[in-house]
Formats: C-alpha cells, sequence, structure tokens
C-alpha cells in the first residue's frame, strides 16, 4: 500500500501541471461534456502509467530508445498538435453534452495518449522522481512495482477526473457563443505548444 500511495501522489503531480492535454481536456469538457473530458485525460494516464512501469521495472532502453529518437518524436508531436489546434479553430462546439459519438471517446483517449507518448520529457520526469525517491529499477520486487504503476495510473486519472468534473459544473454557463471562443482561445495554445515543439528542433 506505500508503493501505491506513492504512485498516487506521483501520478497527480506529474498530470496536474497545466499544458496542451490539460488544454484539450479543458476544451473537450467544455464542448462535449465531462465523460468526454474524463475520456480525454485517460489517454494521458495510460501514457503515464507505461512511462511509470518503464521507471518501476528499470526498463531504460525505452528511456534510452525515446530520448535517441527526439528529433522524430518532436516532429511528429509537434505537427499533430498544429493540427489539432488548426481543426480545433475551425470546429463549431457541440450543442449538447450527448452529442459525442463512439468514435469521437475513442479519438479523443487515443489522441492524448498519442501526445502523451510523444513526449519525451514525460519518461525523463519520471526517470527523475523515481530516482529522487529511490525507486528506480526495483529489481524483481514486481509487486511491489505493480502497485506503483497502478498508483500512478490511478493519481493520474484522479487528476483527469477532478479537472473534468469541475470543469463540468461551469459548462452550464457557456453560451454557445462563448463556447465557440472557447474553441478558439484554446486551439491557439494547442497550436502554440506544436509551434514551439517544431520550434525547439531548430535548437
Amino acid at each position: 500500500m506505500d508503493f501505491y500511495l506513492r504512485g498516487l501522489l506521483i501520478g497527480f503531480s506529474i498530470a496536474a501541471p497545466v499544458g496542451p492535454i490539460g488544454v484539450l481536456c479543458i476544451r473537450r469538457t467544455l464542448a462535449e461534456g465531462r465523460l468526454a473530458g474524463f475520456v480525454c485525460g485517460l489517454g494521458a494516464a495510460s501514457a503515464d502509467a507505461l512511462y511509470g512501469c518503464a521507471a518501476a521495472f528499470g526498463l531504460t532502453f525505452i528511456a534510452d530508445l525515446l530520448v535517441g529518437q527526439q528529433f522524430w518524436l518532436r516532429l511528429v508531436g509537434g505537427g499533430f498538435l498544429l493540427y489539432l489546434g488548426i481543426r480545433t479553430f475551425f470546429s463549431k462546439p457541440a450543442d449538447k453534452a450527448a452529442n459525442a459519438p463512439g468514435t469521437g471517446m475513442a479519438g479523443a483517449y487515443l489522441s492524448t495518449l498519442f501526445l502523451t507518448l510523444t513526449n519525451p520529457m514525460t519518461i525523463l520526469s519520471f526517470a527523475a522522481i523515481f530516482a529522487g525517491l529511490g525507486l528506480g529499477d526495483m529489481g524483481r520486487d514486481y509487486p511491489a512495482a505493480a502497485q506503483l504503476v497502478a498508483g500512478v495510473f490511478g493519481g493520474s486519472a484522479g487528476w483527469w477526473l477532478t479537472l473534468s468534473l469541475g470543469v463540468g459544473l461551469l459548462r452550464k454557463r457557456f453560451t454557445a457563443a462563448s463556447l465557440a471562443w472557447v474553441n478558439r482561445l484554446s486551439a491557439v495554445v494547442i497550436a502554440g505548444f506544436g509551434v514551439l515543439a517544431l520550434a525547439s528542433l531548430a535548437g
């Protein structure tokens, strides 16, 4: 249980800073409802759990592979963020929360899973935190490592649930016009993160 609680803290702490995934989930919650926003966040939580696995089980080759492919990961991730930003800018806000089809939920999950996995800084953050807490490469203590990974997923998912519920409570206060502005502002932020990722390739 001690390892699970540590994992909860790690997962929550890594998920909480608002970046492109946070903006994307806020926008989706306002446009399509709390469930869509939470499913969007679950994609990021799943990626966090995968990276937690790599750190907890000492799979350093995964970290080495990702760090070695930073150029392509930033290129693909930045391009995808730019595409999402442009698409969001020109999309019309949903008129009701229940309007999102099943494929939309799958798209919400997979898009954030992909974006989180293509961010090499995520694995580096996990590696640094695990090392700082003395949790790096837990050897063959598989039950403890599994508890830690489960905690990471639970902590990350808990943050996205909190965010989607909180933002969902505000949704009824938004009119169609204000939702359209949310679309445009979030689109600019998301595309901005994409531009920054692409611009970092020149450095």
